[in-house]
Order: C-alpha cells, then sequence, then structure tokens
C-alpha cells in the first residue's frame, strides 16, 4: 500500500479526499499518493501569507538569514532521503540527485548570506542650488506574497531558487510543485516547519491546474515566479495583470566548437550537457556546430564519450543515464526522431527505446525545421552539424526561438567577444557547456526563454522594490 502524503498550509499538514498518485518513471510503479488542493485550501495558503507579511516585511537581516541556515541545515540532516526521493520520483540517477542535493544547500547558503546584503546607497541630491542640501537614502523593501510554480526535472533546486530568496527578503510564498515530482517539494516543507519561519512563510499545495487559477491571478500576490514551458509561462503573464512576473522558460541551447578547442575535452563535455538527466534540462546541448576541419575527430570523441554511459536503475550509484519523466515525452521524442531521419537525418548514434527509456541520440544533416533542432526537444538528443564560416554558426544560433545560454569553445578572444556580442542569449559560456550553472550567477533568458533573472541575489531584486528617501538639512539662515 502507497503512503498518502498531506499537502503543507504554513505549519499545518492537511489531508484531502482527492490524491495524485506519484509514479517511479523507471519501473512505473506508483510509489505514492499526494493529497490535493482544492480552491478553498488555495485561498487558506493565500490568506496565511498575506497575514505573515504584515511580520516578514519588518524581519531584521540576521532573523532572514537564520531561517535561510536553518533550511540549509535542515536539507543536509536529510540529505540521502532528498537524493532517494528526487530519484525515485524524477528518475534521475542518484549520482545527480546528490548533485541537486548539495546545490539546494549551497542555494539556501547563499540565500543566507545575501539576506545580510539587502542594501541601498547615499545619493547626492544637490547637483543645483534648487536642491542643496538634499540627500537621498535608497533601500530595497520586500513587495509581498509571491506565488512559485516548479517544474519536474529539478524538484528541489529550483524549488529552492524560488523559496530561499523570498526568504531572504521577507516574502512569504506558497509553491505549486510539479505534479509528476511534488513529495521533494513536500520533503522541504518538512524541513521548513523546523526552523523559525513565520506561520504562513511557505505553503506546499499540490493542485490541478484548472484550480490553480488564484495562484496567478489573485491580488494578494505581488509576484508569480514560474519555470517551465512557454505556452503556459506566457499565458500566466498574460493572467497575471499588475502583478510582477519572472519566466524561466524552455531553451534549444546550442555550443560552437572551434579548430583551437581541445578536442577530447569538448566531446567530454558535450557529451555530459547533452544526456545528463535524458536532456531533460532546459540548458541542456541540444545543437552543436563544430568546425568542418575537426568535426570527424569530434564526432569519434563524443561517440566513445556517449558509448561509456551506463543506463539502468536511477538509484544504482552506477548508472548516469536513466529515463525520461514519463511514457508520453519518450513517445514525443521517438517520433520527433522518426520524422527527422525521414527528412533525411543520418543516425550517428542509435538510442534504444524501452518503455519511458530513449538512449542517447546523436544525429547530423537533419534539416533546421525539423522539431528536434528548432522546438525544445528536452530529451536525450544531440544534433551536430559541421560549419565553415564562424559567423554563420552564431546565426544559426540565433535562428531559434529560445535565447536561454550558449556555449563557445575555442581560445581566441576575438570571437568570443564576437559571439558576446551577436548571441541573443542570457547567457555565454566559455569552454564549457550551455549546461553549466552555479546557484550565484544571474540565470535567465531572452526570446521564448522568458525574461527575468533568477541566483539569489538578482532573485532578490525581482522580488524587492527600490524605495527613495529624501532628506532635507540644510537650514536657511535667518
Amino acid at each position: 500500500m502507497t503512503q498518502k502524503h498531506p499537502y503543507l498550509l504554513g505549519k499545518n499538514w492537511k489531508e484531502g479526499v482527492r490524491t495524485l498518485p506519484v509514479k517511479n518513471p523507471y519501473t512505473g510503479e506508483v510509489i505514492a499518493e499526494v493529497c490535493l488542493a482544492g480552491q478553498e485550501q488555495i485561498d487558506e495558503a493565500i490568506a496565511l501569507a498575506d497575514k505573515a507579511f504584515k511580520t516578514t516585511r519588518n524581519q531584521p537581516a540576521y532573523v532572514r538569514s537564520k531561517i535561510c541556515t536553518q533550511v540549509a541545515d535542515g536539507i543536509k540532516n536529510r540529505f540521502e532521503e532528498f537524493a532517494t526521493t528526487i530519484a525515485q520520483e524524477s528518475g534521475k540517477p542518484m549520482v545527480y540527485a546528490r548533485g541537486e542535493v548539495n546545490r539546494a544547500i549551497s542555494t539556501f547558503t547563499l540565500a543566507a548570506e545575501e539576506a545580510t546584503r539587502i542594501e541601498g546607497e547615499v545619493l547626492n541630491l544637490d547637483i543645483a542650488e534648487s536642491s542643496r542640501g538634499k540627500v537621498g537614502i535608497t533601500r530595497r523593501f520586500p513587495i509581498g506574497p509571491i506565488s512559485g510554480i516548479s517544474p519536474f526535472n529539478f524538484p528541489l533546486n529550483l524549488v529552492a531558487h524560488k523559496v530561499a530568496p523570498a526568504l531572504a527578503c521577507g516574502c512569504p510564498i506558497v509553491l505549486k510543485p510539479s505534479s509528476s515530482t511534488p513529495l521533494t517539494a513536500l520533503l522541504l516543507g518538512k524541513v521548513v516547519m523546523e526552523t523559525d519561519a513565520e506561520e504562513g512563510s511557505f505553503s506546499v499545495v499540490p493542485c490541478k491546474s484548472s484550480e490553480a487559477t488564484a495562484l496567478v491571478e489573485d491580488p494578494r500576490f505581488k509576484m508569480v515566479t514560474f519555470t517551465g514551458s512557454p505556452p503556459v509561462g506566457w499565458d500566466i503573464k498574460g493572467r497575471a495583470g499588475k502583478k510582477r512576473v519572472t519566466l524561466e522558460l524552455g531553451g534549444n541551447a546550442a555550443v560552437v566548437v572551434e579548430p583551437d578547442a581541445d578536442i577530447a575535452v569538448t566531446a567530454r563535455k558535450v557529451c555530459a550537457g547533452a544526456f545528463a538527466f535524458s536532456g531533460q534540462v532546459c540548458i541542456s546541448v541540444q545543437r552543436a556546430f563544430v568546425h568542418e576541419s575537426c568535426f570527424d575527430t569530434f564526432v569519434e570523441h563524443l561517440k566513445k564519450e556517449t558509448g561509456q554511459l551506463k543506463t539502468g536503475d536511477p538509484l544504482s550509484d552506477d548508472v548516469n543515464f536513466g529515463p525520461m519523466i514519463d511514457q508520453d515525452n519518450a513517445d514525443r521524442i521517438e517520433q520527433w526522431i522518426g520524422t527527422a531521419k525521414d527528412k533525411g537525418g543520418r543516425v550517428l548514434v542509435p538510442g534504444k527505446r524501452d518503455g519511458a527509456l530513449v538512449g542517447p541520440t546523436i544525429l547530423t544533416g537533419v534539416d533546421s525545421q525539423e522539431p528536434i533542432v528548432c522546438k525544445e526537444a528536452f530529451g536525450p538528443v544531440l544534433v551536430v552539424e559541421p560549419y565553415s564560416d564562424f559567423q554563420s554558426a552564431l546565426d544559426c544560433i540565433n535562428e531559434s526561438d529560445y535565447g536561454l545560454q550558449a556555449g563557445l569553445f575555442t581560445q581566441g578572444l576575438d570571437k568570443i567577444m564576437q559571439a558576446y556580442r551577436q548571441l541573443e542569449v542570457g547567457g555565454l559560456i566559455i569552454n564549457d557547456v550551455p549546461t553549466f550553472r552555479v546557484d550565484n550567477m544571474p540565470y535567465g533568458g531572452v526570446k521564448d526563454s522568458g525574461f527575468g533573472r533568477e541566483g539569489i541575489r538578482y532573485a532578490i531584486e525581482e522580488m524587492t522594490e527600490l524605495k527613495l528617501l529624501v532628506i532635507n538639512d540644510y537650514t536657511e539662515s535667518a
């Protein structure tokens, strides 16, 4: 019999009649039942957050910092429980699940530090005779309750990137986790409950999308922070009204490999960037443009690296390649690969299908209008193409509707600066893959990849309002 998990309203666990089955993507078995919150319970969570803000908006920095440190410590104390939960509900291999737990600990630790650095500045306003004696002071103030909506692929750390900055700056947050991976967020709720966080600072409400309207439209929320698919994200923006909205949407990440790159090292990095967590990463390498002079050598190294991936049960410590999140997405990727082959694409490494598991697949010669090239694959597929002209490679990257991150392997500073100026992306990674991310850097994209930035300090800026105080310290003598 599977365990039934309640949802979290403030600091109270609530059970509901309706439940959501949570499946292990590798075995297909139901591993848990999660109680679903309805509209009434979501309203209660919002009311709790609204009430909590009356306290959290005035919390001193040391209190907010302490709470984030307590969360980091709580995750550390439950390290293996978090890693196992991630692996079971998402199919992420333990080697990556443990890495995600470490990153979440870092994310909350960074938040604890940034909570003490939310500063302002002093402005010299006496720039004209009319403003003689005027001094300006700026400070950042929390904007209010926040709605957070998170995806399945990083069920802990992408949740942390919403919760940690909110707690750090004093904004209560109500979280809707992915329906595929709600257990990790609920486990984080247990950790937050053991801290000094104010009642209502954090609620976790698994729910049906049809009943989540208030999470986007309720005026008590001052911001919606969403990570997920572009169609859902842009719909949220259209319905959010006057709220701030941060959208971390899809990607179609590309790398360019110049002849002066270390080809063996580059192939190893590209393999990892393309196939980590079966490519279900927004900044997974989907397209690789390799200079024609080193294309064949690169492909041989890439094949070798791909052949060393170990497929199997994500709970096994020696496995580094597991299933996709569900059968539907595996069906989609299999279909996209098939249409690319039908239109002339050549398979360099065939990926074997077994249920939700689709093996690493590498193609070349694929038409640029094929979904596997122009859309977000979000699966274990890499398209590799040769180029002769560096500018043409940059142009190919910019043809995409997406612009999250890109990678460039070269030693040439001129090429680096050319790419930095021209590529329409939120971040350019030099001599590494666009899959690179550390948790203090500004992270976000342009075009259909969304807008706004995560990364603790930058997320805090999104969640706070800059307010000006002008003081007149000049008294005209009699």
